[in-house]
């Protein structure tokens, strides 16, 4: 039961995060600069075009279907590689992403006083943290 709840809430939060990046793809502004890694004076360290937002928002959305499929929710031949290993995919690339590229993003980033990096240490490397844990433990199913 515990694990069905993790999956509903993964999908919740991957549908969210799709939808959000696909509001930035169609010229959405709210939030997006605060997503944005910045050095210290300010100075954006990322510079996504729409088409870059839409990629992304295409890709949560996979992974939010997935996590129905995987979990038996949704009715989809996969073949059996993608079955087995998806979910795994899922688990590395969040993981990565908390962990960060030890410079602006992640849990082990230097530049830590802008007021990106002070929101990706109080809450996208969390999530990001939550997202590949959880769904670690969606494998005991």
């Amino acid at each position: 039961m515990l694990i069905t709840y993790l999956a509903v809430i993964n999908f919740i939060i991957l549908i969210t995060l799709s939808a959000l990046h696909f509001y930035w793809a169609l010229g959405g502004q709210w939030g997006f600069a605060a997503a944005l890694p910045t050095n210290e004076e300010g100075k954006r360290m990322l510079n996504p075009k729409k088409m870059d937002s839409a990629i992304v928002a295409m890709g949560l959305l996979v992974f939010a279907n997935y996590i129905l499929i995987y979990m038996g929710f949704m009715a989809f031949y996969l073949p059996a590689w993608i079955h087995n290993y998806g979910i795994w995919l899922i688990i590395v690339i969040f993981m990565l992403r908390a962990v960060g590229d030890f410079r602006y993003v992640g849990f082990f980033k230097k530049i830590r006083k802008t007021d990106f990096a002070v929101r990706d240490t109080r809450y996208y490397s969390p999530l990001c943290l939550w997202l590949s844990f959880s769904s670690l433990l969606l494998i005991l199913k």
